[in-house]
C-alpha cells in the first residue's frame, strides 16, 4: 500500500512542470457521535508531500494514526491519504482522495470526490 502512494508521488513530482513543496506534518483528530453518545476519536499524526504537476494539486501523506474507542484501550494503527484537486474553471474545482486505516483484522479503506465552487 505504502509503495503504491509513494510511487504515485513520485510519478507526479517527476513529471515535466511539476513543482514540489514539502515535506510537511499534519496532525488531525477526528471524533465520531451517535446522538449524544460518544464513540470515538482516530488522531493521525502524518508526514506527506504536496505539490503541482500542470493544472493539478496533489498530495500524499501517511503514518501512525491512535484509535480510542470509547471504553476501550487506545490502538496504534498506519493510516494515510493521497489525494488530487483540478482547477475545472476559474470558480470551480473538483477533488478526489483515497486513504487507509490499518485494523487489527482488516484494513479499511476510504475514497472522497467532489466539487468546490467559489463565487
Amino acid at each position: 500500500m505504502f509503495k503504491a502512494l509513494f510511487a504515485a508521488a513520485a510519478a507526479i513530482s517527476t513529471t515535466a512542470g511539476a513543482a514540489v513543496a514539502g515535506p510537511y506534518v499534519n496532525v488531525e483528530a477526528n471524533s465520531s457521535w451517535f446522538g449524544d453518545d460518544y464513540l470515538a476519536t482516530g488522531t493521525d499524526f502524518h508526514v506527506g508531500y504536496e505539490g503541482e504537476a500542470g493544472l493539478a494539486s496533489w498530495y500524499v501523506q501517511g503514518g501512525p494514526a491512535l484509535i480510542s474507542v470509547d471504553g476501550a484501550d487506545t490502538d496504534t494503527e498506519l493510516s494515510g491519504k493521497a489525494g488530487v484537486g483540478f482547477a475545472a474553471t476559474e470558480n470551480l474545482g473538483i477533488y478526489g482522495e483515497f486513504s487507509f486505516l490499518t485494523g487489527d483484522v482488516e484494513t479499511g479503506y476510504g475514497t472522497k470526490l467532489g466539487v468546490k465552487y467559489t463565487f
